[in-house]
C-alpha cells in the first residue's frame, strides 16, 4: 500500500531541486575559495604598494607579480579563450545554445586566471567569473549524471545562480538574475533549480564569510517623501551615464585593436602598466570597489575628489575589462553607481535641497539604478541591492530610481550589456567556430506574453519555422500535448523540439513572430 502510494507521488520537480542543491554545494565551495584567494592577494598587493611608496620594499616584487599575472593569463587565453572577461555572456550563449564549452577547461583556468587578475588590483569584479565558475560546475554535474541537453541547461542556470549567490550572499537576487537577464524566460524548472542552487551555495558561503551583508551600510534617516522628485532626477542622470558606460565598454576593444604590435592575449599589459601608477598613488582604490562603497559615506570626500574618483574608475574599469583578462563588470558598475549617488548628494547638499543624513540613501539608490539600466534588469537590481545592504527600508525609492533609469536608458536605445557582449563575441569569433555541430535535438521553452501576436491563435494558424516542432503547451501546472486546434493563451509556455544548431535561429524567428 505504502509503495503504491509512493509511486503516485510526483518527484519531477523534487529531482530538479535536489540536483540544484548538489550544484549549489559544490559551486559554493568553489566560489568561496575563489573569494578568499582574491581578498588575500588583493590585500597583499595593497600592502606591497604602501611598502614600496614608503621605501621599505623595491617595486621589483610588484613588477614580477604583474609579469606572472600577464604570462599565466596569456597562456590560458591561448588555449581557452572562453575564460576572457566576465563570463556572463558565455553563460548566456550556453543557455541559448549558441556556445558549447568544455566545463573543466573553463573551470580551473577561470579560477586561477580570475584570482590573479582581480587580486592584482585591476578594477574588475569577482561576480561575473563566479557566475561562470558556477555554470561550469553545473555543466560538469549534468555531464557526470548523463542528463539530457534540456536538464543540462537547467543545471548550468542553477550553477550560474549559485555562483552569484556565493559572490554576493544574495540568493533571491541571484535566482532572479538568471531568469531576468541570463535565461530570459521564467521556466518553472529553471527557477526551481536556480533557487535551490542559490540557497545552498549561499549557506556554504555564509559559513566562510559570516552573516553580515556584503555592502552593509546603516542609514541614519529615511529619504523624505517631499524630496522624491529628486529620485527621478537621479534616475535620469543614471540612465544617461549608463549609456556612456555601455558605449565605452562595448567599443573599448576597438581601441586595443589599434595597437598592432600586441597580440590580443597580451592586451593585459596596458592596464597592468597603468596599475603601477594607480597603486602607487591611490592603493586604497584598487580592486572591484566593495570597500570603497562601504567607506564612501564616512570618507567625507569633496565634490572634486568624487568626480575624480568617478572618472578614474570609469576609464580604468573599461580598460581593465577591454583587455580580456578574466574579471567582471558587475561590482565595478555598482561602484560607479555609488559614486554617482555621492556626487548627486554633494551637489544637492551644496544647493541646500538635501540634508547631510541622506548620503547613504543616495549611494544605495544610485547603485541599484545604475545596474538596472545597464543590465536592463530592474527587478534584479532592486533585490540585489536590498540583499547586499541588508535592509528592506529602501524598496520604494529603489524601485523609483531603478524604473526611471531603466526608462531613460531604454529611450536612448541602450541594450542589455551582457546580451550585447554576447553578440559581439559571436561576431568576433564566428558562430560556426563556437558551435560543436552536434546534431542532437534540444527542447526550447517559449513563453506567450500578453499582447503577443501568437496569443489567442490556434497552433494550425501559425506559420512555424520549419526547423522546429511544437510538442506541448504548459499552462499553469498542467502540461498538454499540442495539436492543431490548441488555442494559445497569455501565460502559456510552448515546449518546442529543435536541433541544437538551430536553436538560436528558431529563437530569433519566434521573437519576430511574437512582437
Amino acid at each position: 500500500m505504502i509503495l503504491n502510494n509512493l509511486k503516485k507521488l510526483n518527484f519531477i520537480r523534487v529531482k530538479f531541486i535536489l540536483r540544484g542543491a548538489l550544484v549549489g554545494v559544490i559551486s559554493g565551495l568553489v566560489v568561496s575559495f575563489f573569494r578568499l584567494a582574491i581578498e588575500t592577494i588583493l590585500t597583499t598587493v595593497q600592502h606591497l604598494f604602501l611598502a614600496w611608496k614608503s621605501g621599505v620594499m623595491p617595486g621589483m616584487i610588484l613588477l614580477l607579480f604583474f609579469l606572472l599575472v600577464l604570462g599565466v593569463n596569456a597562456h590560458f587565453l591561448k588555449s581557452e579563450p572562453n575564460i576572457s572577461g566576465s563570463g556572463i555572456p558565455q553563460v548566456e550563449g550556453q543557455l541559448a545554445s549558441v556556445l558549447s564549452l568544455n566545463w573543466w577547461s573553463v573551470l580551473w583556468r577561470k579560477w586561477i586566471g580570475g584570482v590573479l587578475s582581480i587580486g592584482s588590483g585591476l578594477y574588475l569584479g569577482r561576480e561575473g567569473p563566479s557566475i561562470q565558475l558556477g555554470a561550469s560546475v553545473g555543466q560538469g554535474v549534468a555531464e557526470y549524471l548523463h542528463l539530457s541537453s534540456t536538464k543540462k541547461r537547467c543545471l548550468i542556470a542553477g550553477g550560474a545562480a549559485a555562483g552569484l549567490a556565493s559572490a554576493f550572499n544574495a540568493p533571491i537576487a541571484a535566482s532572479l538574475f538568471v531568469v531576468e537577464e541570463v535565461y530570459h524566460n521564467f521556466s518553472p524548472f529553471i527557477w526551481t533549480t536556480s533557487l535551490a542552487a542559490a540557497v545552498t551555495a549561499n549557506f556554504v558561503s555564509l559559513n566562510f564569510f559570516g552573516l553580515k551583508p556584503v555592502l552593509y551600510m546603516p542609514q541614519e534617516h529615511s529619504f523624505p517623501i517631499s524630496d522624491y522628485w529628486q529620485l527621478i532626477v537621479l534616475g535620469v542622470l543614471l540612465g544617461c551615464f549608463g549609456l556612456l558606460y555601455e558605449y565605452l565598454t562595448l567599443n573599448c576593444g576597438r581601441l586595443y585593436q589599434k595597437i598592432k604590435f600586441l597580440s590580443p592575449r597580451f592586451y593585459g599589459v596596458i592596464p597592468l602598466i597603468l596599475l603601477f601608477f594607480i597603486g602607487y598613488f591611490w592603493p586604497q582604490t584598487l580592486g572591484g570597489g566593495n570597500h570603497l562603497i562601504t567607506g564612501l559615506a564616512q570618507a567625507n570626500y569633496s565634490l572634486m575628489i568624487l568626480v575624480g574618483l568617478f572618472a578614474l574608475r570609469l576609464c580604468f574599469s573599461v580598460l581593465s575589462y577591454g583587455s580580456s583578462l578574466p574579471g567582471g563588470i558587475f561590482l565595478p558598475i555598482l561602484t560607479l553607481g555609488s559614486l554617482l549617488g555621492a556626487i548627486y548628494w554633494a551637489v544637492a547638499f551644496q544647493l541646500g535641497i538635501l540634508s547631510s543624513g541622506v548620503l547613504v540613501n543616495c549611494i544605495i539608490y544610485a547603485m541599484a539604478g545604475y545596474f538596472a539600466c545597464i543590465g536592463k534588469a530592474p527587478f534584479t537590481a532592486i533585490l540585489l541591492v536590498t540583499e547586499m545592504v541588508g535592509t528592506l527600508e529602501h524598496l520604494m525609492p529603489l524601485a523609483l530610481v531603478s524604473l526611471t533609469a531603466y526608462a531613460v536608458f531604454d529611450m536612448l536605445h541602450g541594450r542589455p550589456i551582457y546580451e550585447a557582449m554576447l553578440e559581439n563575441l559571436v561576431k568576433h569569433r564566428g558562430q560556426q567556430a563556437l558551435l560543436t555541430g552536434e546534431q542532437q535535438k534540444d527542447q526550447l521553452e517559449w513563453p506567450i506574453f500578453v499582447g503577443s501576436k501568437l496569443q489567442d491563435k490556434m497552433i494550425s494558424q501559425i506559420n512555424w519555422p520549419k526547423e522546429c516542432l511544437v510538442l506541448a503547451v504548459r499552462r499553469g501546472e498542467k502540461e498538454m500535448l499540442a495539436h492543431g486546434k490548441t488555442v494559445l493563451k497569455a501565460g502559456d509556455t510552448l515546449l518546442i523540439l529543435v536541433a541544437n544548431e538551430q536553436v538560436q535561429a528558431v529563437r530569433t524567428a519566434l521573437q519576430k513572430m511574437s512582437a
